[in-house]
């Protein structure tokens, strides 16, 4: 790790011991041009599709990376994490992948597709009120009480690291990247591409994409430190915490900027990439794409977009669809 100025930030060296870690269980992820956004944008745009793993986003890297680089005696008592859907899908298939235990405290509002989705990995669901905050608090109860090693969603350098694989895939895929925009909601994914690009191309613009009505990132990049929100609320339920990471907004800070967009741009990316591309995006996935769509966005030189998920509720899907 290099040192910063409050602790250790994650090197390229591990972001490339991660992605050597994660040929055991997938590959890299297509990076696809698209037309129509390419037109649009006045600049080559691409999609990095992280829907087509196997649990459907991203977080597999980050929870593959945790859960096998875990001393095997921690690892052997059980994993537990608390999340939204996507992440708790992919600590289930990372236990599962290495025959352990996996508890997974999701929100009593998780879509029904994630709770299937962490069941079909052999994750054991445990449901905590409504907000972050609550299914960190249970979760904690949970460890301590059964003896469970904890794999945070995105606040946790071998996290960071493995997400980081993502912009070391698009160098690879696109090596005169110029621009690359990411879903933010704790940080992860967001500090994990800043990072790589940081070493690798420096002279990349990164930028963290969030809902208007869940702003941690702007929020935290106006005050120089993260801040609480009061609340959060948007159709992009993966990208709802009150807070980016304490950890995170190190690496993201001074190696990204932020932008917002509006529910309705969201809506309308998801719709559009599902009807118009045949890309199975959820709304926090098609948040990079409502960027550019919606002129929240301005693309310098070739962009790559990254598309963090694909598990949509089919409720918001069709309630999407009808109002298209």
């Amino acid at each position: 790790m290099v040192q910063g100025s409050q602790g250790p930030l994650v090197s390229i060296e591990e972001i490339r011991e991660a992605a050597r870690g994660l040929e055991e269980v997938t590959r890299p992820t297509p990076l696809v041009p698209v037309s129509a956004l390419t037109d649009l944008a006045g600049v080559p745009v691409y999609l990095k599709l992280e829907n087509t793993h196997a649990t459907g986003a991203f977080k597999m890297r980050g929870a593959w990376t945790a859960v096998r680089k875990l001393p095997a005696a921690q690892r052997q008592r059980g994993v537990l994490t608390y999340s939204s859907g996507n992440h708790g899908q992919a600590v289930a298939f990372a236990a599962q992948r290495v025959g352990v235990r996996a508890v997974i405290v999701m929100p009593e509002t998780a879509p029904q597709l994630k709770v299937e989705g962490v069941k079909r990995w052999g994750g054991e669901v445990v449901f905590a009120g409504t907000t972050s905050e609550d299914r960190y608090l249970k979760g904690q109860e949970l460890a301590e009480a059964e003896g469970l090693t904890i794999i945070p969603p995105y606040d946790h350098p071998n996290i960071i690291a493995g997400q980081g694989t993502v912009g070391l895939e698009i160098v690879e895929q696109l090596p005169d990247v110029a621009h690359v925009a990411v879903p933010v909601g704790g940080g992860g994914l967001a500090a994990g591409v800043a990072t790589a690009m940081a070493n690798l191309r420096p002279e990349v613009r990164v930028t963290g994409v969030e809902p208007e009505g869940a702003p941690g990132f702007n929020a935290a990049l106006k005050a120089g430190q993260p801040v609480r929100l009061e609340r959060s609320h948007s159709i992009a339920d993966g990208l709802l915490p009150l807070s980016v990471g304490t950890i995170t907004f190190r690496h993201l800070k001074g190696r990204a900027d932020g932008v917002l967009v509006s529910d309705e741009a969201i809506a309308e990316a998801t719709f559009w990439l599902r009807s118009e591309q045949c890309v199975m995006a959820e709304p926090s996935g098609a948040v990079t794409t409502a960027a550019v769509r919606s002129g929240a966005l301005r693309t310098q030189g070739p962009t790559a977009l990254v598309v963090s998920g694909g598990n949509a509720d089919p409720a918001v899907l069709a309630a999407i669809a009808k109002d298209m």
